[in-house]
């Protein structure tokens, strides 16, 4: 049977999956009908919705896509059925499982068991073979000699602990991912089909389209908006990427470029707030502190990422002699505002809930949604008035958009469990202590590389997992402040969706640009230079996190950006001409002597005055040539 016979199942438990999100979020069962529950009971009726709605959804093997078999169905019902009897026998259970009846032991089993392949099928098998191999090591740990050493964990324990346990699959990031990140999804999938994600689009032709290498610049101002309300690289790619990339490939950029430009500005909407990806809502659970600090912290780095990303279209377009488009080709501003002018409106309200009202994030994004959904049922978008069929239709999407997230929070959850239950947590933080000699700078380097490793096929929600229960505690025991070293964490899990050999976003912006992949991949590396040094200097000045005296963060965003255009112009090449390999050289150390902050280390405010002096002059240089050069 194919997934039709089931289409009305499935809209179902979509539908019965975001009205339980929310009506959780607004605790509609106490205050309406008085009903306490355990948290751990609605963690268990959305981990059941999901896994009814992966095995529908998702077929075992590509060679069953478009249809359903029994066992499909059959796994569907057990799981939902499963979840849904220890929700409601969890009061109980939660007092019996220290002793491990049997019924508890084979249920928890069954659950972990459904929930590893659900995640298999939606979201891939490299988190699930993480997982598989750290049960191993909590079976068999203490066989091993000296440091690897675990404690003995017996079988029937393990089964409970990973499948029901609230510091395993019932855990925090299971909890930080339904109650937190699935609003600010349900927020940016109305968004999306209200035609939000077109608004954004003309605005950026609109403000972009007339500049040289402006097809480029849509991209990149497009996907920062967009990137804003999917916080999913690839998501992105496929929403803006089908309307930019062929843009920039019409007007001139090679289809490898197009496909880069494209990659690396959405990969960027992980690390833009106002609503960042899911990983960065478990870091502010993780750290312990608002989700408005972590925005905070974040808008630096973020505006210096999509900084480099401008300059680096700028000079390319330059480079290769692509101007922009004829004006009566592009939507005016004005036009574009008139049919889409309270779109902004959700933001707003989003950021001062956040920032001035302090309302926790989850009531900020269904405030948002409320004020986005009254705004498309009043006002419509180009001439077409919102129904509310539509509207509710378009929330119902969500369900199905967040079952990989929910999955792969669950597992997330069973992993930190396993590190929980052996120990290897702790004796891997002295370890890399150990091995790397307390050495930040080295510590730092090995943290990178295992960042862009794991990230390789594995989504960014458990690539941050991972590293911040594994490396991150090393790093703070180093002396990295904690903020910096998760946002480190963060931005190196998330740039291995540019970094080949396996670069999700510029693979999937490749099919789009039909260019090879490893060169689209290689290319956006290069274009994302600066993610890749900008979070080794927040990690020693606090100031680009925006910590310090208003002058001292002001100073150092300010010669950031500097450097940051200083060093894009060497890494492309080109100024008003192409630079000799001596000229980048020279440009590329002037913009990394300037983005060293002044409060990096004692006397840092000598590497800005030299960059500054050196940059000055190599600009001079090139301006009084272009002056003199015969015309």
């Amino acid at each position: 049977m194919g997934p039709r016979r089931y289409a009305r199942t499935i809209f179902a438990l979509q539908a019965a999956l975001v009205l339980a999100v929310v009506a959780w979020v607004l605790d509609l069962p106490r205050s309406w009908f008085g009903v306490s529950l355990y948290t751990e009971q609605f963690l268990l009726t959305v981990v059941g919705l999901s896994l009814g709605l992966a095995f529908l959804t998702t077929p075992v093997h590509p060679r069953f896509a478009g249809r359903v078999p029994w066992w499909d169905a059959a796994a569907a019902a057990a799981g939902l059925a499963l979840c849904l009897y220890v929700a409601w026998r969890y009061p109980e259970l939660s007092t019996e499982l220290t002793s491990r009846p049997l019924e508890g032991v084979l249920m928890a089993a069954a659950l972990a068991a459904l929930v590893l392949e659900g995640t298999r099928r939606t979201a891939g098998a490299p988190l699930v073979f993480i997982v598989l191999a750290g049960a191993a090591y909590s079976m068999f740990g203490h066989l091993l000699p000296g440091i690897f050493q675990s404690r003995p964990v017996q079988f029937t324990r393990l089964l409970v602990y990973l499948g029901l346990d609230t510091n395993a699959l019932l855990g925090g990031p299971l909890q930080i991912g339904v109650s937190v990140v699935i609003p600010f999804i349900l927020m940016g999938q109305i968004l999306a089909r209200c035609g939000g994600s077109e608004f954004f689009t003309d605005l950026a032709r609109a403000w972009m389209g007339r500049y040289r290498g402006g097809s480029a610049k849509i991209a990149v101002v497009g996907s920062a908006f967009f990137g804003m309300i999917s916080g999913s690289a690839v998501a992105n790619v496929s929403a803006v990427g089908v309307v930019t990339i062929p843009l920039m490939k019409r007007a001139g950029f090679p289809a490898t470029v197009a496909g880069a430009v494209e990659a690396v500005g959405s990969t960027g909407g992980q690390l833009m707030p106002p609503v960042m990806g899911a990983a960065a809502f478990l870091m502010a659970e993780v750290l312990q502190v608002p989700y408005a600090s972590v925005c905070i912290a974040a808008a630096i780095p973020a505006i210096l990422y999509y900084l480099a990303l401008f300059c680096q279209v700028d000079l390319e377009a330059a480079k290769r002699g692509i101007h922009g488009e004829p004006p009566e080709n592009l939507p005016r501003t004005t036009a574009v505002l008139r049919d889409g002018w309270y779109f902004p409106i959700p933001f707003a309200v989003l950021i001062y809930a956040l920032l001035v009202w302090g309302m926790r994030a989850e009531y900020c994004a269904l405030l948002a949604t409320a004020v986005l959904i009254f705004c498309a049922l009043a006002f419509g978008f180009r001439g077409h008035r919102y129904s509310v069929r539509e509207v509710l239709r378009a929330a119902v999407s969500t369900g199905g958009a967040v079952v990989d997230l929910i999955l792969i929070c669950a597992v997330a959850g069973m992993f930190i469990g396993i590190l929980n239950i052996t120990g290897l947590a702790f004796g891997l933080t002295l370890q890399l202590l150990s091995i790397t000699g307390e050495s930040v700078v080295v510590l730092l380097l090995l943290t990178a590389a295992l960042g862009v490793l794991l990230g390789m096929g594995m989504p960014t929600v458990g690539v941050y997992i991972i590293m911040a229960t594994l490396i991150a505690p090393a790093l703070v025991k180093a002396g990295v402040p904690p903020m910096a070293a998760h946002l480190f964490v963060l931005y190196f899990g998330i740039m291995s969706m540019v970094t080949p050999p396996v670069a999700l976003a510029a693979f999937a912006a490749a099919n789009i640009a039909g260019a090879d992949p490893n060169r689209t991949g290689w290319i956006a590396a290069r274009i994302g230079w600066s993610a890749y040094v900008v979070p080794f200097l927040f990690v020693f000045s606090p100031s680009l996190l925006m910590q310090g005296d208003p002058l001292t963060v002001a100073w150092a965003a300010l010669t950031a950006a500097i450097g940051v255009w200083l060093g894009t112009i060497g890494v492309v090449g080109f100024f008003y001409r192409p630079l000799p390999g001596l000229a980048r050289a020279a440009f590329l150390a002037a913009g990394v002597l300037v983005l060293i902050p002044a409060d990096m280390f004692p006397g840092a405010i000598v590497t800005d005055i030299a960059g500054l002096a050196l940059g000055g002059a190599l600009l001079a240089r090139e301006l009084t040539q272009r002056k003199w050069q015969p015309s």
